[in-house]
């Protein structure tokens, strides 16, 4: 009995651990078009906000680019717009950038507020 705890609290652990380590993490949060929900949020399960995993970004760079990529709305009688915010191995990524050319602040919104795919609903 003892071994068997000892050998769930390491899996636990060791799952803890890989978790935390993820490295490039979208937080998307979608709003739909009125009476398009179901729509909108079925990439999250039904919901409007979820995170996804992007194996395939291995850089801080690749994750930032991975987030402005997610952006896109194809969907425009669907979805009404997104809020992407990116962590790469748990650390916030800036969002994009301002329309100084700076940086935004780490944490912000890789997707802006005056794109042409966004708040087109009918």
């Amino acid at each position: 009995m003892k071994k068997q705890f000892v050998l769930a609290v390491a899996f636990s652990l060791a799952f803890l651990v890989s978790a935390s380590a993820a490295g490039c993490v979208l937080h998307v949060k979608r709003v739909a078009c009125v009476g398009q929900e179901a729509e909108s949020f079925k990439k999250c399960d039904g919901k409007a906000e979820c995170d996804v995993t992007e194996a395939a970004a291995s850089t801080d760079a690749a994750c930032a680019k991975a987030a402005l990529d997610a952006c896109e709305n194809k969907r425009l009688d669907i979805t009404k717009s997104k809020v992407i915010t990116a962590t790469f191995k748990g650390a916030a990524l800036a969002g994009g950038f301002g329309a100084d050319g700076k940086a935004d602040a780490k944490g912000a919104n890789f997707c802006g507020a005056d794109r042409a795919d966004m708040n087109k609903c009918k």
